[in-house]
């Protein structure tokens, strides 16, 4: 069958920069067997040939419905899939016909301050299609495809009203796998293994894993902001669909609206777990200065002593004595030490003066370490309430808060979390959220975000080591989560081993990577406390060396010439075989792994590419270090 031209010449566009190719007449190719018009969006350049993710959006020419699909590689990644949204004036999507189509090239290139890699390129092609009702109501559907991803989002001009829904859903194969997380409002379901199909009913977190015939596929959603409302999957047992399910039933808008991107992070495992497209969708940084901004591990003292550590100034600095010597940058004091027995300090009209953070800021600050306060939504909720707080913070030295209990993905909250990042950056205060949304791009606009929880993390009693090895292909594929590994203490609260305790502070990004143990648990686990001592927490680089999820995942994460491994396993012990894919040259590649009487740490040299063998006890791990061997070299601890 031949060819349409205008096929041939949106493919073309597809791979060229948007002054070469900015417009196609309304008119799309017409499929042979059906009365669908149809429009293809591909990744730029090479990235087609590749194996990139091909999106293809379809128009109903009796019902006049939207539907996309995903492919990659000519096999399947999505099926066709409703696409549209209804506003309290028009239902956009139904009886639509093609107004106009535009195409561009983005392309951008900006660096964070954590993350996966600190330096960045987004490079998508961009498709813009306009569509009427016969009523005249307008509106665009913007889809973008890149080397990793495919994502597309709803344009509506002024006068649409509120939005009451959409009728976007993804259409997977029922027999595809399935990794899916129960939606809870502070994002900390447990991670669980099904099909598509075989998925009970209920309402999942927007963060789902599949796999298909066409790769892995990870859902996810970038730039939601308080113009919209959070989005969250619902299902019913038996399909292989999964609907958008807003957090409102009804979401305010005045004037123009660009609702948050539906992403789709496709292509082998490897690929999805390096991705940082969620990120590459969303606005560029809103914080010109950026240079108060420093990730760093953290010696977190709430499951380390809990609320009365957080009422005792001796407690804190004698918590800050010990990061200090260990030369870690940074100590956290959660709730409790703005307590008065059960009442607040803020009760007392000299709470400010009366209070004792000060006393620990400066104590700290002599000892070359930074302090981060925990602190409940509820007490900057209003602006007075920010206004009386975070400058006293700045002014008192604290470096960033820990702040708790939003629990809610609905417009107000999200409209909250808009003026709290703008104040929080304006008295540069580094932020990490918990009981809270789950990373969609807020870390690229507002880079003094250095995690989230919105993970059943290290608090949890119902962790599961399935669930521990999930979490590398779902979660933490989207930004950085705090999951607070380390807690040694935890001994029958916790399912992995301590080897694998320690490979989490690798296998887990976070731009706060909190350490959740106790000094003394540390220092009962010297060759753990000696590689605290090393981790960093911002990468130049990440790489999936081994992994499938609920089994096992093994990441390396490189800072400067050395590459930290991270390993945890799910199930029985083994002999565990790692590809060394660090690049060409020898390797030390100095291990941690569980031995009968505690940790031990072994050394070898490799070649890159080689296998790197580690003994495995069950539902265990390993952590490692590995940099670039030369005779006289005999450890990569610096």
């Amino acid at each position: 069958m031949a060819v349409p031209i205008r096929t041939v010449v949106a493919a073309l566009c597809a791979g060229l920069a948007a002054t070469l190719c900015t417009t196609a007449p309304a008119r799309a190719d017409r499929a042979a067997d059906s009365h669908e018009q149809l429009w293809a969006v591909s990744g730029p350049g090479r990235t087609a040939a590749a194996g990139a993710p091909r999106a293809q959006v379809a128009l109903d020419g009796t019902t006049g419905a939207l539907s996309l699909s995903v492919s990659r590689g000519g096999r399947t990644v999505i099926e066709p899939s409703p696409v549209g949204i209804v506003t309290e004036q028009a239902d956009l999507s139904k009886d639509l016909r093609l107004l106009h189509r535009k195409d561009r090239l983005v392309d951008e290139r900006y660096r964070t301050k954590s993350g996966k890699r600190l330096e960045r390129r987004a490079l998508m092609n961009e498709t813009r299609l306009s569509f009427a009702t016969a009523a005249g109501a307008r509106f665009d559907l913007v889809v973008r495809a890149s080397a990793d991803g495919v994502a597309y989002r709803y344009v509506l001009p002024a006068g649409h009203g509120d939005v009451l829904g959409e009728t976007s859903a993804f259409n997977l194969p029922p027999d595809a796998s399935a990794w899916l997380g129960t939606y809870r409002v502070d994002n900390e379901g447990q991670f669980g293994q099904y099909t598509a199909a075989s998925a009970p009913t209920g309402e999942y977190s927007d963060q789902a894993l599949f796999a298909t015939d066409g790769g892995y596929t990870l859902l996810a959603e970038s730039d939601l902001t308080g113009r919209y409302s959070g989005a969250r999957l619902a299902h019913d047992q038996g399909s292989g669909t999964y609907r958008i399910k807003l957090a409102d039933d009804r979401v305010h808008t005045d004037g123009a609206l660009a609702t948050p991107w539906r992403a789709m992070v496709t292509g082998d495992l490897a690929t999805v777990t390096r991705s940082t497209f969620t990120d590459d969708l969303a606005p560029a940084s809103k914080v010109a200065d950026t240079s108060w901004i420093r990730p760093g591990t953290v010696l977190w003292t709430w499951l380390a002593g809990g609320k009365e550590a957080g009422q005792s100034l001796a407690a804190q600095k004698a918590y800050v004595d010990y990061a200090a010597a260990r030369h870690w940058p940074y100590e956290a004091v959660d709730a409790g030490w703005y307590f008065k027995t059960d009442a607040w300090d803020t009760t007392d009209p000299d709470w400010q003066t009366n209070s004792w953070m000060p006393q620990l800021t400066d104590y700290a600050r002599a000892k070359g370490v930074g302090i981060i306060v925990w602190i409940h939504q509820r007490d900057l909720d209003t602006p007075e309430e920010r206004a009386q707080w975070l400058p006293t913070l700045e002014r008192w030295g604290v470096k960033g808060v820990k702040i708790d209990f939003m629990n809610s993905e609905a417009q107000p909250m999200l409209q909250w979390y808009d003026a709290i990042l703008k104040d929080t950056a304006a008295h540069h205060l580094m932020v990490d959220f918990h009981g809270s949304t789950i990373p969609k791009g807020i870390q690229r606009t507002w880079p003094q975000v250095m995690t989230l929880e919105g993970v059943g993390g290290e608090e949890k009693r119902t962790n599961t080591a399935a669930h521990l090895t999930t979490l590398p292909f779902t979660r933490n594929v989207i930004g950085s989560m705090d999951f607070t590994p380390g807690a040694f203490q935890r001994v029958g609260l916790r399912p992995n081993s301590d080897a694998a305790e320690v490979g989490l502070t690798v296998a887990y990004e976070s731009g706060l990577q909190m350490f959740a143990g106790t000094p003394e648990s540390y220092d009962a686990r010297p060759l753990a406390r000696a590689f605290f001592d090393q981790v960093p927490a911002a990468w130049d680089d990440t790489r999936l060396l081994a992994g499938q999820p609920g089994k096992e995942a093994v990441l390396a994460r490189r800072s400067g010439d050395r590459w930290f491994l991270g390993g945890v396993y799910a199930g029985d012990a083994r002999t565990a075989s790692v590809p060394l894919s660090l690049g060409p040259g020898r390797w030390l590649v100095e291990t941690i792994r569980d031995g009968a009487d505690g940790l031990v740490q072994d050394r070898q040299v490799l070649r890159g590419g080689e296998e790197l063998s580690v003994d495995v006890v069950a539902n265990g791990g390993f952590a490692g270090i590995a940099c670039p061997w030369r005779p006289g070299v005999t450890t990569c601890y610096r």
